[in-house]
C-alpha cells in the first residue's frame, strides 16, 4: 500500500473517530441504510464500435449532403435507425447522437463545397461503416 494512500485512510479514521474529549451519548436505534444507487446499465462490448459507427454516419451525412449526392438524408435516417433499434437509455442515446452530431459539426467546419479530398473521405467513410457493420453483426448479432 503506498504511503499517500495510508496516509488519505488514516485521515479518514481519524475524521470520523470521536472526539476525546467529548461525552458519549446514548446510542440511538441505527439508521437505515440509504438505498443502493442506481448503478449505469454495463456498456454493451460493441459500444466503442457503435459510436464510432455514429461518428462516420455524421461524416457521411454532412459529407454527402455537401456533394449534392441523393443519398445525403440516408445517413442521418440510418443513425436513427440504430438508435430505435437499440433503443438505449437515454444517457447512451445521447453519446450515439453527440457522437454523430459532433462528427457532423467538424466535417461542416472543414467542408464547405464537394472536394476531391471531400470524395476520398466519403469513399473511406463508406468502408468504415460496411466494416463496422458487417463485424459488430457477425460478432454480436443473432
Amino acid at each position: 500500500m503506498s504511503t499517500v494512500l495510508r496516509a488519505a485512510l488514516a485521515g479518514l479514521l481519524l475524521a470520523t473517530a470521536p472526539a476525546a474529549a467529548q461525552p458519549r451519548e446514548p446510542k440511538a436505534a441505527p439508521a437505515p441504510p440509504p438505498p443502493a444507487p442506481q448503478l449505469p446499465a454495463a456498456a454493451a462490448p460493441y459500444e466503442p464500435k457503435l459510436i464510432r459507427l455514429a461518428e462516420t454516419l455524421g461524416a457521411l451525412h454532412h459529407l454527402r449532403a455537401v456533394c449534392k449526392a441523393k443519398d445525403a438524408d440516408v445517413w442521418r435516417d440510418r443513425m436513427s435507425a440504430l438508435i430505435a433499434a437499440e433503443a438505449p437509455a437515454p444517457e447512451r442515446r445521447d453519446a450515439l447522437a453527440g457522437a454523430f452530431n459532433a462528427s457532423y459539426r467538424a466535417w461542416a467546419r472543414s467542408y464547405h463545397a464537394c472536394t476531391p479530398a471531400a470524395e476520398v473521405a466519403t469513399a473511406r467513410f463508406l468502408q468504415e461503416v460496411s466494416a463496422i457493420a458487417t463485424e459488430v453483426n457477425a460478432r454480436y448479432g443473432p
